[in-house]
């Protein structure tokens, strides 16, 4: 039951990524969710370093949902562990741009911990 509810979440993480990934390509101005303050997203160069960051997330999210269609828990829940440095860097470089709290708390915080619970759940399947 635990491992299915990990599986789930999961995938719903994937999928969420691969979200945030292409919303930027359509709406860049949604980086400024990410807390860095003063986030330029109307100049073309920065757009060109949004769209890395949505290709890391599109892949990402991919990685995932490829485990998650031919990988055993195991392996899933060992790239889930390896993955939540993703957002616990995230999180450090808001920090260190001086972003809101909230954001690398609540956001990149938030789903560095909720991995990090799916990883031992899969792991310990």
């Amino acid at each position: 039951m635990l491992t299915t509810i990990a599986t789930v979440l999961a995938g719903l993480v994937g999928a969420g990524i691969i979200f945030i990934g292409a919303r930027t390509f359509w709406a860049p101005q949604a980086a400024a969710g990410f807390g860095i303050p003063g986030t330029p997203t109307g100049d073309r160069n920065f757009q060109a370093w949004l769209s890395v960051k949505a290709v890391r997330d599109i892949a990402s999210g991919i990685f995932v949902l490829i485990l998650l269609a031919g990988a055993t828990p195991h392996l899933l829940g060992w790239f889930m562990l390896a993955a939540t440095g993703i957002p616990v860097g995230d999180a450090l470089i808001v920090l260190r741009s001086n972003g809101p709290r909230a954001a690398a708390y609540g956001i990149h915080g938030t789903t560095a911990v909720v991995m990090l619970a799916i990883s031992v759940l899969l792991l310990a399947a």
